[in-house]
């Protein structure tokens, strides 16, 4: 994320994440400028009129200054009025970084950030796999190394959707292994979440394999994990796949689709051997598991095995 320091700079978004990667990197640059910069942070919901002027007053031994504001889609009347007013006669040697989590909260204010244009960092929250994938990849690739697209579709598999949890798993692969990041070594380190035995079940539902899927299965239930998220990643596999299937011959991208390109490819894969008529039987079998699991049956261990032969079989009949 590139940051340029400015004696104001907007960091707009709720995505906690980059919002902290973006606090850092500017505070960083301005120890950078200067090691003895003047760190101090306010919360804009309490602040109180003439507090920001005294903080970009000049201090007894001339020390820069870096004011961090923290909640700013929630700041008072005081500080829209008074950071209004600073604009008109910012400081160059205090850099003021003003976090918005986003909402209509104080958009007079981010109006006259825009037309002084000063920087603004985008923090947009990451909801897309395919967006999520390209955070992995760029991540590791910043840290010198690399990571197979297949052990990135499992990496977002083990770990959920929190980009939270995705960033501190990649900061834990970078420390704590070599070389390229594969599959085996994601499995090594996530295959005790439910999330990765679900991935690793769809794989081998998808693929045919009964047997596999069914003592991945057993074992994740015997352990204490709830089917209902195994069930989750059957059903998300089975969709990429419908979604994949019905894209055939119409020239869509990975794009079109919302898909990473890998996720694609993968998807690809898995259809060998499938019919239209299997995959439909497929996606019935795990919707009626799904039912079975939340409420309308007494065993969510069968219903999860129960659909799995059902996925097989409609695979290996195909």
């Amino acid at each position: 994320m590139a940051l340029e320091l400015a004696p104001v700079v907007l960091v707009k978004g709720s995505e906690s994440v980059l919002v902290d990667r973006a606090r850092a990197a500017f505070l960083a640059l301005a120890r950078q400028a200067d090691p003895n910069v003047e760190v101090t942070t306010i919360q804009a919901a309490s602040y109180k009129t003439g507090t920001l002027s005294l903080l970009a007053s000049p201090s007894l031994f001339g020390e820069p200054r870096a004011i961090v504001v923290d909640g700013a889609e929630a700041m008072s009347d005081a500080f829209l009025t008074d950071t209004l007013a600073y604009l008109e006669t910012a400081e160059d040697d205090v850099n003021l970084i003003i976090c918005h989590g986003g909402g209509v909260r104080g958009k007079k204010l981010l109006d006259a950030i825009a037309r002084k244009k000063f920087p603004v960092v985008s923090c947009d929250p990451i909801k897309k796999d395919s967006d999520k994938a390209d955070f992995v990849k760029r991540d590791i690739a910043g840290a010198g190394r690399r990571i197979e697209n297949e052990a990135v579709h499992a990496l977002l598999a083990a770990v959920g959707s929190d980009l939270r949890e995705l960033d501190s798993a990649v900061r834990q692969l970078i420390a704590d292994t070599t070389g390229v990041i594969t599959v085996d070594t994601v499995n090594r380190y996530y295959s005790g979440r439910v999330e990765a035995t679900g991935f690793r079940v769809a794989d081998a539902a998808a693929r045919g394999r009964t047997a596999e899927a069914l003592t991945l299965v057993r074992h994740a239930i015997a352990t204490g994990n709830n089917p209902v998220p195994i069930i989750g990643a059957l059903a998300m596999k089975l969709r990429t796949m419908a979604k994949v299937a019905a894209a055939r011959g119409r020239g869509l991208t990975a794009k079109d689709l919302s898909l990473a390109p890998w996720q694609m490819q993968r998807a690809e894969q898995d259809l060998r051997g499938w019919t239209p008529e299997g995959l439909a039987h497929a996606i019935l079998a795990v919707a009626r598991a799904d039912e079975d699991a939340k409420g309308a049956s007494r065993d969510p261990g069968y219903a999860v095995e129960r659909a799995i032969i059902s996925i097989t079989r409609a695979r290996n009949q195909s």
